[in-house]
């Protein structure tokens, strides 16, 4: 193995309904850059989010789909440049269909803004804001965004 760290930049959501969840994404506005049917990619700052039927995906990781129990399992972080684009994004993925489970508030374990939400399936997003330009997670999601 070389010494660079390998990429990590690809998030894909197996999908029980896809197209349902295709166009939650296309209501958010998140550039669509491929879409054969069956996958379908959003590319954000930093990160690609892919969309693949959830039977297809199991069977492509030789698994088993997780059975549908509710609850969070994992966050999507979306880091913001300010306490007021946490309330703006929040509303803006409300109006799309995201349900949101936590209001933008004032955070609870760091100083800034936050909100948690879920897209139609039970996936969950933090939208964030940390007033912390010295805060390591801060420094390495711009780094990883380019910025």
């Amino acid at each position: 193995m070389t010494s660079r760290l390998p990429l990590a930049n690809l998030i894909t959501l197996g999908a029980r309904d896809f197209g349902t969840l295709r166009d939650f994404y296309r209501r958010v506005g998140w550039p669509q850059v491929m879409d054969d049917g069956e996958f379908a990619v959003f590319e954000l700052r930093g990160i690609v989010l892919a969309l693949f039927p959830l039977a297809k995906l199991a069977r492509d990781g030789n698994t088993e789909p997780e059975p549908s129990s509710g609850g969070i399992r994992f966050t999507i972080g979306i880091q913001v440049d300010s306490a007021e684009e946490v309330d703006q994004l929040t509303a803006h993925m409300r109006a799309a269909g995201a349900q949101v489970t936590k209001e933008p508030v004032d955070a609870e374990f760091f100083t800034g803004r936050s909100a948690y939400l879920c897209d139609p399936e039970g996936n969950y997003f933090e939208i964030a804001w940390a007033d912390m330009p010295h805060n390591l997670v801060v420094i390495a999601t711009r780094r990883a965004a380019g910025l």
